[in-house]
């Protein structure tokens, strides 16, 4: 697969690790090592326990993940204008669902359940309900739009976007789907999905791109793009070719037209990583957090309240990012030249675009949130723009996360699937357990090990940089002619010690996932098990009988 592509197609994105992607090495070198250091049941080593924060309220938890902002409906509403994007797209609730967005049934009154029920038994959903972008902006008032939640900032005691409340992100938005059970998914519609919520699934066909399309501003996700900076020559890297990266001159509708492009923006995917790079990467499950460490795709986060700590201060109010420590931030993972540029370039952005902070200055008052300021700490994993979010509610989310259960499995052939547990236990213990209620090992896979093709260029090194940087970091490297190694370009595990390359994901609902690794360029557990991608592909691990191959997917979708 080459960087110069245009045609990647609907594969597929969040937070942080890859769904399916497998490995096939424990070694810190750089070379496979398909066959060692395995047992029976999984690898001898299964790599450090990470430590985590404990003791957190999960009933408290449920409320944090799906409902808390910390103040970043500024963000949304203010900057990236959303609210404003959605009332001027005439926006109707079809046309969220066909976004992969969900709503809630249980947060609607039983009127508005009534209604919806009899127009769907009569009409499916050509009615004229589910076709009214007032019935849109009702569903948003009422916090049913799941991910989407609005404050009410105005004070006056009511929830109504039209009056002047402030609508903002929460977990939820990309680690939730619902039951099906009024409308279900897949569908005519797309990916979305109207029923009883169900936290912790990934809602393998949002939109992100899309969603974010319809944002009045969506250049206030600058960070979040590729972008060519004349630090790195102006080139970009990413699914898009090179030279069409974006820049600080692009205009709303080029931006628009980017990230609504799925060959450039895939379904399900998400760019967790602000550093300018093109990664969008499968979204991940967030069931069993207890099981899973370390975060992010190149596991370059050790500890789950530091990952969504950074998702809240970061991720979800990019405007931290023109702070000073936001800089800092920057410039120890991009390098001091293209980290200040970034943040001049996105600077200039939001005064050009009339992005006006907390002290309604333009360009002054960032970022939205509301967060202790830990400047100190800035660069670091804890707070890496030098904020930190209540660290009650961090440990209430890690309660209510690791408590969540993963779907039942999809329908599976119960006797190809015991086959196929032979199979698994055969060829891919090396990295993997064979029981799924065992964390999952904590090491990295070299990128070497997970991709024997790969053959990167050095772009820029990362030594030691008094004030931006107190360790040296692996060289910036890209091999241009696969997007494989995209999301580890500059953000990658030498952060914390461990070599560049992959953690290891939860092999749980696998069943209703069309599309692996973590860029999503196979579709389907057969074919990712077909020894025809080659021996150089990522993930080299095949079965070439068709029969026991078919039998380790019907394994792995029983899981």
């Amino acid at each position: 697969m080459k960087k110069n592509r245009g045609k990647v197609g609907w594969v597929f994105l969040a937070t942080s690790l890859a769904m399916a992607q497998g490995a096939c090495s424990k070694s810190k070198d750089s070379g496979p090592n398909i066959n060692q250091n395995q047992t029976k049941d999984g690898p001898a080593d299964q790599g450090p326990d990470l430590p985590r924060l404990t003791g957190g309220d999960s009933t408290r938890g449920q409320q944090v993940f799906r409902f808390e902002t910390f103040g970043n409906e500024g963000f949304w509403t203010d900057a990236v204008r959303l609210p404003a994007g959605i009332v001027a797209a005439r926006l109707t609730p079809v046309q969220a669902l066909q976004a992969g967005l969900s709503v809630n049934v249980d947060a609607l009154d039983d009127a508005t359940k009534a209604a919806v029920a009899a127009e769907l038994a009569s009409q499916g959903t050509s009615g004229p309900l589910l076709n009214d972008p007032a019935t849109t902006v009702a569903l948003i008032n009422a916090n049913a739009v799941i991910g989407v939640v609005v404050k009410d900032t105005n004070g006056d005691g009511k929830l109504d976007v039209a009056s002047g409340d402030k609508v903002g992100v929460s977990c939820a938005l990309c680690h939730a789907i619902t039951d099906g059970s009024v409308v279900k998914s897949p569908n005519n519609l797309g990916g979305g999905s109207v029923g009883k919520q169900i936290d912790g699934p990934t809602p393998h066909n949002l939109n992100v791109g899309g969603i974010f399309a319809v944002a009045a501003n969506t250049r206030a996700l600058y960070p979040l793009l590729q972008v060519k900076l004349t630090a790195n020559g102006d080139k970009s890297i990413g699914r898009a070719p090179s030279e069409q990266g974006l820049t600080e001159k692009s205009t709303e509708a080029e931006v628009d037209a980017f990230v609504s492009n799925p060959d450039f923006y895939p379904l399900g995917s998400f760019d967790d990583a602000p550093d300018g790079t093109g990664a969008q990467q499968h979204i991940a499950s967030f069931f069993r957090t207890d099981l899973a460490a370390p975060w992010g795709t190149p596991g370059d986060i050790a500890r789950l309240e530091n990952f969504n700590n950074l998702v809240y201060t970061v991720l979800l109010d990019l405007t931290s990012l023109v702070t000073p420590e936001g800089r800092t931030f920057l410039q120890a993972l991009g390098g001091k030249a293209a980290g200040a540029e970034l943040a001049d370039d996105y600077l200039a952005i939001l005064k050009e675009t009339q992005v006006a902070g907390k002290g309604g200055v333009v360009g002054e008052g960032f970022p939205y949130i509301t967060a202790t300021a830990v400047p100190q700490e800035a660069g670091t994993e804890a707070a890496p723009v030098g904020l930190r979010v209540d660290e009650n509610a961090l440990r209430d989310l890690n309660a209510y996360t690791d408590s969540l259960q993963a779907p039942a499995p999809v329908a599976f052939d119960a006797t190809r699937a015991a086959r196929g547990r032979e199979q698994f236990t055969a060829r891919c213990t090396n990295c993997h357990n064979v029981d799924q209620s065992k964390r999952v090992p904590s090491f990295i896979v070299p990128m070497k090990s997970i991709y024997p093709g790969y053959n990167p260029t050095v772009l820029a090194e990362r030594p030691v940089e008094p004030g931006i940087r107190t360790i040296a970091f692996a060289p910036i490297q890209d091999d241009p002619t696969t997007i494989f190694d995209d999301k580890t370009v500059i953000v990658e595990a030498s952060r914390r010690g461990e070599p560049r390359g992959s953690a290891l994901p939860l092999l749980l609902d696998l069943g209703r996932k069309d599309r692996f690794l973590h860029d999503s360029e196979v579709a389907g557990l057969d074919s990712l098990l077909d020894p025809a991608r080659g021996d150089k592909a990522p993930h080299p691990v095949y079965v070439q009988d068709a029969t026991q191959r078919g039998d380790l997917v019907e394994f792995l979708k029983s899981l």
